[in-house]
């Protein structure tokens, strides 16, 4: 393999390797400081060679401090048991049929966790070895990562306590003491169980769908959806509960093209934001439909859409958390809920090719407006 120079801002070095083949990097034009990932080459007697700007970032090493040390020494690395990986692996001795090293998690100086993974190149097979090629990796995506499962695992776990706790008490009650009960006291504890089991199936509901966003696999049935009285009957519900009718002001323009929607999943999008706008705002609540555009993914032109806003005159979202809301157990100033609702409108209208943004309504209040383009789908065209 034949690598280029190292590289860090003010040191440059360069090593002269054998001329290249093709697919080298150096008839790519691939510079090593244009790789993602750190890239430290050792030569033939295991001094380095290269090493990259994204090896600097991750090591804090300076380039001109690595280049021709002993690769050990250029880096040294420990794995997590304490041990000096480069004796532990010893590149340049044992066997010559060994090709390189799997990616594993190793500590640098201080602690730190990064990915390592070599490679020994050899001239000819069983040869010994003319490179060692070490590629490094920053751990922090990776944590990100799992400090986000970590907290869908504890969210959900909490969230799942407190009902199942319920259940759990009035069956085991009713059980052993139905005898002892009124049939009013007996429905009253009945209808708290059912309504906790309900709060479960929702949990899980959207356990389902950001599985299902996050793994690009989110199904959208397509049928002819009318948005305004679908927005009617979310509001009627609210009626029947307790909520002065007065409350909603729903404002519709005709005529609105025909929209072509997932209906449950679109239900689901205006429950979520109309019960935010209910809980969360104060005052009355203003359900806007309007025909608009939107640009199209493939080719950039304008085509034909709906959009749905809706506003209250609560306190609204604050300017710094705007960038945030439609993330993962984003909750606001009010506690309350898994705060996976928003991540899952997100993704519900984004699966039909629509867009959602947050702002600030003219009322001071939060207003959340989302597009979703119209007509029939290409099956039907």
């Amino acid at each position: 393999m034949s690598v280029g120079t190292s590289s860090a801002p003010g040191a440059r070095r360069t090593a002269r390797p054998p001329a290249s083949r093709p697919g080298d990097h150096a008839e790519l034009g691939i510079d090593p400081d244009q790789l993602p990932d750190g890239l430290v080459v050792a030569d033939e007697h295991g001094r380095v060679i290269c090493f990259n700007t994204a090896a600097v970032r991750i090591t804090a090493v300076p380039a001109e401090r690595a280049l021709g040390q002993r690769l050990e020494a250029a880096l040294p690395l420990e794995d997590l048991e304490g041990r000096r990986w480069w004796q532990l692996t010893d590149p340049y001795g044992g066997l010559a049929i060994r090709v390189g090293q799997p990616e594993r998690n190793l500590l640098l100086p201080g602690g730190r966790e990064v990915l390592v993974s070599a490679r020994y190149v050899r001239t000819r097979p069983t040869g010994p070895v003319h490179r060692v090629v070490v590629t490094l990796r920053d751990t922090e995506a990776r944590r990100r990562t799992e400090r986000s499962h970590a907290e869908l695992i504890a969210t959900v776990a909490h969230e799942l306590r407190s009902p199942l706790t319920s259940v759990k008490g009035f069956t085991a009650t009713l059980l052993a003491k139905w005898e002892r009960f009124t049939d009013d006291q007996k429905r009253l504890m009945l209808e708290t169980v059912d309504a906790d089991a309900d709060r479960v199936t929702r949990l899980i509901a959207e356990l389902l769908d950001i599985s299902r966003i996050d793994s690009g696999r989110l199904e959208v049935r397509r049928q002819p959806v009318d948005i305004g009285a679908a927005v009617g009957r979310h509001i009627q519900a609210y009626v029947a509960a307790g909520q002065p009718a007065d409350r909603f002001l729903l404002r519709v323009q005709h005529p609105l093209p025909d929209l072509w929607a997932d209906p449950d999943k679109i239900d689901q999008v205006l429950g979520n934001l109309l019960e935010n706008a209910v809980r969360h705002g104060e005052g009355n609540v203003t359900i806007d439909i309007t025909t608009s555009v939107s640009p199209r993914e493939r080719d950039g032109a304008e085509h034909a859409a709906t959009s749905v806003t809706v506003s209250d005159e609560g306190p609204g979202i604050p300017e710094e958390s705007m960038n945030r809301v439609f993330t993962r157990f984003w909750r606001g100033s009010k506690r309350g809920g898994t705060g996976l609702g928003l991540y899952i409108v997100k993704g519900i209208v984004e699966a039909h090719g629509g867009t959602i943004t947050v702002g600030r309504a003219p009322e001071g209040g939060a207003q959340f407006r989302f597009t979703l383009p119209v007509g029939a789908p290409a099956y039907l065209a």
